[in-house]
């Protein structure tokens, strides 16, 4: 993931320009949010064995560099900006610890517009902002701090071709996801702009029959009314069709959504005329895609479990459970502290919307355990589970954890 990043101001309101960022302020984040437990583990080939306990790193987890460059950002905005109020329009990235930090630091949630003045500095988080609030927000006069993620700008000039060309959006993604909210409001900026929303391939099989016309459009009114554009005609507006993903979803999900709509359009249309109706071009950011590869790697070893970090509504973060629960036992924890015991964790299954808890989830004996975490997820979080980890089975408890008595341990070949 690349980053534009803008600092705008009553004096450069529509000009970009990078926030440089000092190499304090990236050793500041990289205190708070590393870990020397994980770094062990990576410099001895991604295995290690504590005890009865054998740990199995994905090759790829943790942050991304999109949320690595959105961190600098915002850490810079606290350090530069020192005395000014800065506010953030919401979680930077799906992260319950890391959001709590910005907190800590001074960086206010925004709840309300109004409330900016032209002396206040405004960060807008990774997953960007809809066109209409930057719009209040650039009249405001205020400074920004844009740490939109590359790969999303990059979804955002793909659907506004689309708008353009007189296409109708098809957008694979979770409505209300701030990234989809932005994307959205990306394709109604372009006059005549219309999107659907379609969450998973389920929700496309229904948009596929009423484009082939198995089934009559005003069977799904409930749907368009939530899923579409303001004044959605499917009977004007599904000739033309282009698909684009939110960046975070399931990469092969994505990649049958495309098929299945492709092969709509063909039975309504025809193979000539099908190239002319329909456009698909994969935008699941790169980072996604390589958690998404490390995870089905390491499910390729004999797992006991495969335990996965990350705030609960990261949808990156989820879609790597999805992929594990099928193969072992999955547990989705949002935070270290989720792991109270080797009788109890709380955790999100896989498909479920909420936390719950399971009993005599660590079988006693010897273990072998996955471990990889989303890519709004620190590495503190993931080092700090591996504590909680050890600690639940009674092999070495978390305050003796040092970075040397780390490296003491006895390592595992990674093959």
């Amino acid at each position: 993931m690349v980053s534009q990043v803008a600092v705008r101001s009553s004096e450069v309101a529509m000009s970009r320009a990078r926030l440089p960022v000092q190499a304090a302020t990236r050793r500041a984040v990289d205190c708070d949010f590393g870990s020397p437990v994980i770094e062990t583990i990576r410099q001895q080939g991604y295995v290690l064995r504590v005890g009865r306990l054998t740990f199995h790193l994905a090759r790829e987890f943790g942050f991304c560099y999109g949320v690595d460059d959105a961190l600098d950002l915002a850490y810079e905005a606290r350090r530069r900006f020192a005395g000014r109020t800065i506010y953030l329009t919401g979680e930077i990235i799906h992260n319950p610890t890391v959001n709590a930090r910005l907190a800590a630091l001074g960086i206010h949630q925004l709840e309300n517009i109004a409330d900016v003045t032209p002396q206040d500095v405004v960060v807008i988080p990774a997953f960007g902002l809809p066109a209409s609030d930057l719009e209040q927000l650039r009249n405001v006069g205020c400074t920004l701090v844009d740490t939109t993620c590359g790969s999303v700008v990059h979804v955002w000039k793909r659907v506004e071709r689309y708008a353009r060309d007189g296409f109708t959006t098809i957008i694979h993604g979770k409505h209300d996801h701030e990234e989809t909210t932005a994307t959205r409001s990306q394709v109604l900026a372009i006059p005549g702009g219309r999107y659907v929303v379609v969450r998973d391939l389920q929700e496309t099989e229904q948009l596929a029959s009423v484009i082939t016309g198995l089934q009559p459009a005003a069977t799904l009114r409930d749907f368009f009314a939530r899923a579409a554009s303001p004044g959605f005609n499917p009977t004007r507006d599904l000739g033309k069709i282009g698909l684009a993903n939110q960046t975070t979803m399931l990469a092969s999900e994505s990649l049958a959504i495309a098929e299945r709509l492709r092969a709509a359009m063909t039975v309504r249309y025809g193979e000539d005329e099908t190239p002319f109706r329909f456009r698909s071009f994969d935008t699941i950011c790169s980072a996604t895609q390589v958690r998404q590869d490390a995870v089905a790697e390491l499910l390729k070893r004999p797992l006991d479990l495969l335990v996965v970090v990350g705030g609960y509504n990261s949808s990156n973060t989820g879609h790597l459970c999805e992929m594990a629960a099928a193969v072992c036992p999955t547990y989705h924890i949002a935070t270290p502290d989720c792991i109270v015991s080797a009788e109890l964790i709380r955790h999100k299954p896989a498909f479920q919307a909420q936390e719950i808890e399971s009993s005599g989830w660590l079988p006693p004996g010897r273990l072998n355990i996955g471990l990889t975490s989303g890519a709004s997820t620190p590495d503190r979080a993931l080092g700090d589970t591996i504590l909680r980890l050890v600690q639940a089975a009674g092999e070495c408890p978390p305050q003796s954890w040092t970075a040397r008595q780390v490296a003491d341990f006895d390592p595992v070949p990674a093959g």
